[in-house]
């Protein structure tokens, strides 16, 4: 999903053609890689609020730990 879009590139997109049929293809691309990233994040944060409170209902503070620094981690990347 991780994909890297230039500046440049696209500019390049742009002056290719008069149509810009290429340049809206890319944009296309980068909404759709952002929409799906932010949809994976949310997903993924949801899923570890609810093994966080799993983990604190059974008091299991391994588990919890280990969860809760990965959700910080998480948090970080935004």
């Amino acid at each position: 999903m991780e994909n890297n879009y230039s500046y440049a590139e696209f500019l390049k997109a742009v002056g290719k053609n008069s149509s810009s049929m290429q340049a809206e293809k890319m944009l296309n691309d980068i909404y759709i890689d952002l929409f799906l990233n932010h949809i994976h994040r949310e997903q993924t944060r949801t899923r570890l609020l609810d093994d966080i409170d799993t983990a604190l209902d059974r008091n299991d503070e391994p588990t919890f730990m280990q969860l809760t620094d990965i959700f910080l981690q998480l948090d970080e990347k935004e």
